[in-house]
Order: structure tokens, then sequence, then C-alpha cells
């Protein structure tokens, strides 16, 4: 299934999502007031039939705004550096590389970060920053995955039973700060920088091999697929839930590819006025305007 929150008139609702006809139906219940349903549905193992039992209306996709699918994170998003091999080079030379370079470019290892609870934006949402803190601003295209049971030592092979699905992410990051702190954590955690959604798509519903593709202003940056991960998803949970519990609900954002905007000379950072898209097959698309506040 396809799980969202939209805006429908004046009412925020739980929506299952069609694309197939571009409809929306609105479920009520005990949903139509909780205060974060997607987050509920994960965590309660709730089924596509159950939220189905509860519809009240159908309207078309074009008459709803979509939300972020979650309303508050359940705590921060966990994040994969340098997870495509190409981007891993291209970064490396950009300059803005404060923690590893040369032979160690590609990771021998995932490296693991999170993001502020704070950073999550809806897939409309402007991306603002204030030029007078950051002057590199970058987009950052991911797909993400949604850890659907409690799970804790798992085993690669195992480690799929425990993902419910996924969303498509956009890791914004500035630059400038993520090299001045020689850590990931400052640059990736202002305000509004994890646009997400536009809704998330259960795994029996997702494409075996995602694409992920960005534009800014229409020019294509960004085109990859999860089966080029240099640590795919089954091997990052089995690492990360073998030093802490993950939970239903939580976010892991598997990582960028090559076309960032740190990787051409000179670099393209985003600026007043842009528009960032990021699509994913079987997970729609984000498109953010960029606002210098």
């Amino acid at each position: 299934m396809k799980i969202a929150r939209v805006q429908a008139s004046s009412n925020v609702s739980l929506g299952l999502v069609d694309e197939v006809t571009q409809m929306v139906d609105l479920v009520g219940g005990e949903w139509a007031s909780h205060p974060n349903p997607v987050l509920a549905v994960i965590q309660q193992g709730v089924s596509a039939s159950q939220l189905q039992a509860a519809v009240v209306a159908r309207v078309p996709i074009a008459q709803v705004k979509f939300l972020a699918p979650l309303s508050a994170f359940l705590r921060n998003p966990f994040a994969v550096g340098k997870n495509y091999h190409d981007h891993a080079l291209e970064f490396d030379k950009s300059g803005f590389n404060a923690t590893t370079s040369g032979a160690s470019a590609i990771p021998q290892y995932p490296q693991i970060f999170t993001k502020a609870t704070l950073t999550l934006n809806g897939p409309t949402d402007p991306i603002r920053f204030s030029p007078q803190h950051t002057q590199s601003v970058d987009y950052e295209g991911e797909i993400g995955v949604v850890i659907g049971k409690t799970c804790r030592n798992v085993h690669k092979a195992d480690a799929m039973n425990h993902v419910w699905g996924f969303v498509a992410t956009n890791d914004v990051t500035a630059r400038d700060l993520q090299k001045n702190h020689a850590q990931w954590f400052m640059g990736k955690s202002l305000d509004g920088f994890c646009p997400l959604g536009p809704w998330m798509t259960s795994r029996d519903e997702a494409p075996t091999d995602m694409r992920m593709q960005t534009w800014v202003n229409g020019e294509q940056r960004q085109d990859a697929h999860i089966s080029q991960l240099i640590f795919d998803i089954p091997t990052l949970i089995e690492t990360m839930s073998a030093a802490f519990t993950l939970l239903p609900g939580d976010l892991i954002l598997t990582g960028t590819s090559v076309g960032v905007g740190v990787g051409f000379n000179p670099p393209k950072f985003l600026r007043q006025g842009d528009k960032v898209r990021v699509a994913i097959s079987g997970l729609g698309e984000l498109n953010n305007p960029v606002e210098e506040i």
C-alpha cells in the first residue's frame, strides 16, 4: 500500500494512494484525528484491508495537497554517507571532505550519521536557509527505508523482514558547515533539510530495483538505481542493529549518487528561486522550491 497525509479542502487526512487511477482514499475513524497516523499504522502493523474498511471518501490526487507522511519523526532519522561509488569519489575530490580522502575515499564500513528531527519537511514545501549562515546548500536525492519491526542484532538474511517500506527523501546539506565542523551532523541538520514524501510505499509494492533521479530547474543531475549501493539495505540494517535497537517508524536514508552540486566545477549550489525535483520509481516525487531567508 501507499500511505500519505493529505490536505483535502481544510482537513488533514490519512490517505491511501492509487497511482494507477490517480485517486486517494481518505481514511476516517480513529485515523481522522490521530496526530501522527502514518507512524501509528507502521507501529501497529495495520493492514491495507483494515484501512480500506475505514475509507470515507475518494478524491482525485490533483485535488489534495500532500504533506510530509510523518507529522513528526519518531527520533533522529539515520543516514549513510558515501554509499555510491562514483559519489564517494566526487565528494573526495570536491575539497569539502573533512573526514577521509585518497585511498580511503571508498568507505570500508558504512558511514552512519543522523539528522535532527526538525529537518522534517513536506514534499512541496520550501527548502529555506540564510545565506549569512551558509553559502553552499546542496541537494542529495535518496531512497529512504522505513523500519517496520523492532530489531536488534539482525542478520542480513533476515533484515528485509524488518522493513515496512520506502519513501523518497532529499538529504539537503550545507557543505561549508559539513566541512568546517569536520563531521556531518551540523551541515545536515538545518530546519527543513529533509523533504520527505509524498507517500510511503510498503515493501510488497515497491519496485525491486528502484530508480532515483534528481533535477534542478529542469536540468537532470542524478540518475541511479538502488542496486548500485556500496552497502545494501540488509548490510545497513545488520550493521546498525548490531550497535543499537531499530524501532518501527525509524527512517534510514541510504545515500546519494553522483551528480550533487558540490561535484561540479564550479559547484552548483542551491540559490533563491531554484526548484529541486527528486523522483523515485514507485515512491512518487518531491518538488521543493528554494528560499533564502
